[in-house]
């Protein structure tokens, strides 16, 4: 399966931190292999979900700034760990976070400048080709009793009915912010109640539900045609993932969505400083009941 990251955005909202430091590379808590909490950046856990739906190979969309961070983040360093060694201990997780890396390609695709989410994944064309995908920003994580849970059951309902796609959605307060669906609510698939999406709206001024998109996707070969039709057709400075979404759906494709309850998991962006506060005591509360579960089987 292949998939795809974005962390080619500037990320304004958290400066100054992202003047010089990529808010994808935040920390948030895990549940490390010695029982104790460790810290992880947010592209790491992504890396980790995306691996655990089955993805061998990872395309990453970066500034060309960015390219050489990214890239030696994901690369095995023997030489850090000879140079350690004599810290054993404080490798295991390093270690382990290798023994990941060698089950999975990456490939880099750049983004010379922000151009909107849709522009971001258009670019990834050339390397996905024809073939279903994966998507996750790089800027956010589901925080889950089982990291790739949800992309997994994503994935699995794309490929079973042949979908066009399948978006992870989250009941939110004011839906005015976030790309809306609207549609009807069908069978359950495993723990996650499934919505019939038949429309899809981009920050809209009166949303008529509270279903908004949580950036996490899985993608038939169908998007890439519709978001070439959108830019074709409207020429705008930013081209939106929403847009070519609602393009698939008015073309006649089909679209369901898969929507977080609260024993399945919460989305949480690291995009905003309040964000990034909820994202950081999310993921130690998940990761604490995960430490005392494992300590007591």
């Amino acid at each position: 399966m292949q998939a795809v990251i974005t962390l080619a955005g500037e990320g304004t909202r958290m400066l100054p931190w992202s003047r010089g430091l990529r808010k994808e590379f935040l920390p948030l808590y895990d549940g490390g292999e010695n029982g104790s909490l460790v810290l992880k950046p947010v592209a790491h856990l992504v890396v980790e979900s995306l691996i655990g739906a089955d993805a061998d190979l990872v395309t990453f969309v970066v500034q060309p700034r960015d390219a050489g961070m990214v890239q030696g983040y994901f690369t095995v360093d023997h030489e850090f760990l000879r140079r350690h060694r004599r810290h054993g201990e404080r490798l295991a997780e390093t270690r382990e976070f290798y023994r990941t890396l060698d089950r999975v390609r990456f490939v880099y695709t750049m983004q010379p400048r922000p151009a909107g989410f849709g522009d971001a994944v258009l670019r990834t064309h050339s390397v996905i080709g024809d073939e279903p995908f994966l998507l996750h920003a790089g800027d956010g994580i589901v925080i889950e009793p089982h990291r790739g849970a949800a992309l997994r059951a994503m994935a699995e309902l794309r490929e079973r009915e042949n979908l066009d796609a399948v978006v992870l959605a989250r009941t939110v307060a004011d839906p005015r912010r976030y790309g809306v669906f609207e549609g009807e609510l069908g069978k359950k698939v495993g723990p996650y109640p499934r919505i019939e999406v038949r429309r899809m709206v981009e920050k809209p001024a009166r949303p008529r539900t509270h279903w908004a998109a949580a950036a996490v996707y899985a993608f038939g070969p169908r998007l890439f045609p519709a978001l070439e039709a959108v830019r074709k057709a409207r020429h705008g400075p930013e081209l939106e993932l929403t847009d070519g979404i609602q393009r698939m759906i008015a073309d006649g494709g089909r679209v369901a969505a898969l929507l977080l309850t609260s024993t399945t998991g919460t989305w949480r962006s690291v995009g905003s400083p309040d964000g990034y506060g909820r994202a950081l005591e999310a993921s130690r509360k998940v990761a604490e009941q995960a430490l005392r579960a494992r300590s007591n089987a």
